[in-house]
């Protein structure tokens, strides 16, 4: 990190993944609506490692109340159902031999507002990473200065821009949270 140029560059970069990991930690957070992404949490102990469902079988979703896991080793559909039960997703898998099926109920407003709840808990946790980033950021920005290597005004001018750049990506997290809760509440 020889310049603010570097510095900023490399912010951005991490408040990007911060961004990438809320969306992917928001679609695990079931909505009443069926989505294969609410099973990418559980593993199954498959012949004794622990194995992300979607690598055991095909994961479908055929209507909007519905889930379908189709085990590629059909010897594996007692311990995948077992993994489903166990993740406390509120749902009850069931399989014919073949196919499990995971019907998925409409959400009570008791679950929804413990949804949202952890939502805010999810949300508030890459609230907390956005600002480790921007503080690294100006540590490192500080460190130039101590060096010598940027002017005062430099330092300054850099730490609001880091700050710029930060409550820039705090309102995409916060308006990508507010949408889910806005989804999870929204009664179907």
């Amino acid at each position: 990190m020889n310049t603010v140029k570097d510095i900023d560059a490399a912010a951005r970069q991490r408040m990007e993944k911060v961004l990438a990991d809320l969306q992917h930690a928001m679609a695990t957070i079931r909505t009443g609506r069926a989505s294969v992404h609410l099973l990418d949490n559980v593993r199954v102990d498959y012949y004794g490692t622990p194995t992300p469902v979607n690598q055991v079988g095909n994961l479908h979703v055929p209507e909007p109340g519905l889930i379908t896991v189709q085990p590629w080793d059909v010897s594996q559909i007692a311990p995948i159902e077992k993994a489903i039960r166990l993740a406390d997703l509120g749902v009850n898998p069931s399989n014919d031999g073949k196919l499990i099926r995971i019907p998925i109920p409409p959400l009570t407003e008791d679950r929804r507002k413990e949804l949202a709840k952890k939502l805010a808990g999810v949300a508030e946790e890459h609230r907390v990473a956005i600002r480790n980033v921007r503080r690294d950021s100006n540590d490192l920005v500080k460190k130039l200065t101590k060096e010598k290597t940027i002017s005062e005004d430099e330092d300054r001018r850099a730490h609001e821009e880091m700050q710029k750049l930060t409550d820039a990506y705090m309102a995409k997290l916060d308006s990508a949270a507010r949408t889910k809760e806005k989804e999870l509440l929204e009664l179907r």
